[in-house]
């Protein structure tokens, strides 16, 4: 498989972004590897909170997040999806499949041996993490799911994801750091806007960020519907703490929230939580207030 490695310069003076990076090998499924990049912040004993970006972000998302959940003592583990950030970024939109992403990220968990997971999801964090929930529920303590959705293709996605579907694929420059201003209610500063554009040096690292819109489930028949139903089956059988933080400003996945709610037995009783003056990207928008929200769930004592 052929892929591209964004330089390290890239990545150096980035603003609100200190982090030592971390890295680990994945298989690419085509006989050899990747490197897959991610933070790891906090005591390496404290309790695990993994946090999973989206389309077309990276770990720079998080970073008003990590300091706060980090000082009260927990160990946080952000990836970098495979395209995305410091890691390897196949050239090719074919090598790039749901469910890759999938094992990806699941062999990252393995990898790092990472159990009692307080897992933050958030856009393709959770199409990707919700699906791994689904599929090894025993590996998770509690889940904050925000501006996210586990899709199968059943129902209609909304005219906002359609749009935004058709422009990813017709715009003749994809701007990742402007997609996420246009994403957000507060305006960014040009150095965060370029932070959110040094993975990506040309059209040529894009692959990924182009095809994520392209691998959503739309229809029934879509290849990664199967295995989201079959996930689907342990989500409504999920009885630890699920809440819902969705931004008050996301036409795309809003009418998830409910639906969460109802289907997923650990959200009953859950203080779920509309996050005023957020858009998608909430964590760019209200990223203490959601770091908040997290620590009030990892606060709570899970039922036994």
């Amino acid at each position: 498989m052929h892929y591209l490695r964004t330089a390290e310069d890239r990545f150096e003076n980035l603003p609100g972004y200190p982090f030592s990076p971390h890295y680990l090998m994945v298989d690419d499924f085509d006989g050899g590897q990747l490197r897959l990049h991610y933070l790891d912040e906090g005591p390496k004993d404290g309790a695990i909170t993994l946090m999973l970006h989206g389309e077309p972000s990276w770990s720079y998302l998080y970073r008003k997040m990590i300091p706060i959940l980090a000082m009260t003592g927990l160990r946080v583990i952000v990836p970098d999806l495979i395209g995305f950030g410091r890691s390897d970024k196949p050239t090719a939109r074919a090598d790039y499949t749901y469910q890759r992403h999938v094992d990806w990220v699941r062999s990252a968990i393995l990898q790092l041996a990472l159990n009692d997971i307080t897992l933050v999801c958030q856009d393709w964090g959770g199409l990707i993490g919700l699906r791994i929930l689904g599929e090894h529920p025993k590996w998770f303590a509690r889940v904050i799911a925000a501006n996210t959705m586990l899709p199968t293709g059943d129902h209609d996605p909304g005219e906002a994801f359609l749009k935004w579907r058709a422009y990813s694929q017709s715009t003749p420059v994809f701007q990742a750091g402007r997609i996420i201003q246009n994403a957000t209610l507060a305006p960014l500063s040009p150095e965060v806007v370029a932070a959110y554009d040094a993975p990506f040096p040309d059209d040529r690292y894009l692959a990924g960020a182009r095809q994520f819109p392209m691998l959503v489930p739309i229809s029934p028949d879509d290849p990664a519907t199967p295995a989201n139903r079959r996930a689907w089956t342990n989500l409504r059988q999920f009885t630890k703490p699920f809440l819902t933080a969705f931004g008050d400003h996301d036409p795309i996945t809003a009418a998830a929230a409910p639906v969460l709610q109802k289907l997923i037995p650990g959200a009953q009783g859950q203080p779920h939580t509309t996050i005023k003056g957020a858009g998608h990207f909430l964590q760019e928008d209200q990223g203490e207030v959601l770091a908040q929200v997290v620590l009030g769930m990892c606060s709570r004592k899970i039922p036994t």
